[in-house]
C-alpha cells in the first residue's frame, strides 16, 4: 500500500486501486495518473477496507479475485461503512458474469474487463462519474457474516473456563515429596552379529 503519484494538488481526487496482479495494478496506475488522480495501491481485500476507511477516496478500482477477502465482499463492507465513493470492479472475461452480479450487489458504477486500456476507461468514464446505484447486497451482508463473528467487541464472555490459580514455588523453597510412578527400563543386550567376512 502506498501513494504512487506525485500529484500535490489537495483538491485532486484519490483512487484506491486494489489488485494483486502487479501488471494490472501498474496499468491502472498509469491510466489514472494520466487523469491526475492521487493513487493508492493495495493488494489485499481485507486491508483495502481499512485503507478505504482511512483514505476516504473518491474512487475505488477493485479486482474480484483478491487474497483474504474477495472483491465483492470488500466492496460490500466499503459500502456499509458509508460515503459517496464510486466502486469499479475489474475482472478478466472468464469472470464476466460474476463481475456483473457483484456490480449489481455492491452498487458499483460499472465493471471493466481486463486488460484495461485507455480506450476502455474513456468509453466507461460517463458511467464511472455517473450516479452511484443502490447496493442491494448489503441486506445479505449479515447472513454472510454471522453476528457472533462480526461483533467480536460485543462478546464479553470467556471462550473457555478460567483455570484455577496455581501457587508457584518461590526460589529456594523446598518442594514437597511427590510420589511418582515407578518406571522400569529393561536392559537391552546387544545382539551378537556374525562376522560374515570370516567365512571363506
Amino acid at each position: 500500500m502506498g501513494l504512487v503519484t506525485d500529484v500535490n494538488d489537495d483538491a485532486a481526487p484519490t483512487v484506491l486501486i486494489v489488485d494483486n496482479n502487479p501488471m494490472s495494478s501498474m496499468r491502472l496506475t498509469n491510466l489514472f495518473k494520466a487523469k491526475n488522480f492521487k493513487i493508492e495501491v493495495c493488494e489485499d481485500g481485507d486491508k483495502a477496507v481499512d485503507e478505504y476507511i482511512r483514505l476516504d477516496p473518491e474512487l475505488v478500482v477493485l479486482s474480484l479475485d483478491l487474497p483474504s477477502l474477495d472483491g465483492h465482499l470488500a466492496a460490500l463492507e466499503m459500502r456499509e461503512h458509508g460515503g459517496e465513493q464510486r466502486i469499479v470492479f475489474v475482472a478478466p472475461s472468464r469472470m464476466a458474469e460474476l463481475a456483473r452480479n457483484a456490480s449489481f450487489s455492491a452498487g458499483a458504477v460499472t465493471w471493466l474487463q481486463k486488460p484495461i486500456s485507455s480506450g476502455t476507461l474513456e468509453s466507461s468514464w460517463n458511467k464511472i462519474i455517473g450516479t452511484i446505484p443502490e447496493a442491494p447486497g448489503l441486506e445479505d451482508l449479515d447472513a454472510l457474516y454471522p453476528e457472533d463473528r462480526v461483533k467480536v467487541e460485543a462478546d464479553d464472555g470467556a471462550l473457555m473456563p478460567a483455570l484455577p490459580e496455581l501457587a508457584l514455588p518461590l526460589p529456594g523453597a523446598a518442594l514437597p515429596d511427590l510420589l511418582l510412578p515407578e518406571i522400569l527400563i529393561a536392559e537391552s543386550t546387544p545382539s551378537k552379529k556374525k562376522k560374515s567376512w570370516l567365512k571363506r
